[in-house]
């Protein structure tokens, strides 16, 4: 006689094993939408720095009121 165990006992050992499967793929397709997303971010932060320069070149140091436009100068300490 072979050694098994029950059929009961098979399909909830393979149950778990496809949980985990599906559980690691899962994390593995958000580890790389989080990639893509945080290259995405490192792009607009360049972007942004580099169109602050163009702004700073133009205007000087300022703080700019997002919601009107509307800017101050930033003082230097001398």
């Amino acid at each position: 006689m072979e050694n098994k165990i029950t059929k009961e006992e098979l399909k909830k050992v393979v149950d778990f094993q496809n949980k985990l499967y599906k559980i690691t793929t899962d994390i593995g397709v958000l580890e790389t939408q989080k990639h893509a997303t945080l290259h995405d971010l490192a792009g607009i932060n360049k972007e942004q720095e580099e169109y602050k320069k163009i702004l700073e070149d133009k205007y000087g140091s300022i703080n700019i009121n997002l919601e009107d436009g509307t800017y101050t100068e930033i003082k230097k300490d001398e």
